[in-house]
């Protein structure tokens, strides 16, 4: 099992992105370094669709291409 498998789904990643704007917004706007950690975070998810809670409670919303 490799440590970051995809366990995310194009309407998590949607949903994700769209959280990111808001985090990196609300961040500029309080000049926040949190914010814009957590928001950096919520991109990195995104960009390689794992997210460290699903794998911890065994959750996958990534389909399988069909081969």
């Amino acid at each position: 099992m490799a440590l970051l498998q995809k366990n995310i789904g194009n309407r998590d990643k949607a949903l994700r992105a769209i959280i990111a704007l808001i985090l990196f917004a609300l961040s500029y706007h309080y000049h926040s370094l949190i914010l814009f950690l957590c928001g950096a975070f919520v991109v990195f998810e995104v960009t390689f669709s794992w997210c460290a809670f699903y794998q911890l409670i065994g959750r996958n919303t990534h389909r399988k291409q069909k081969k």
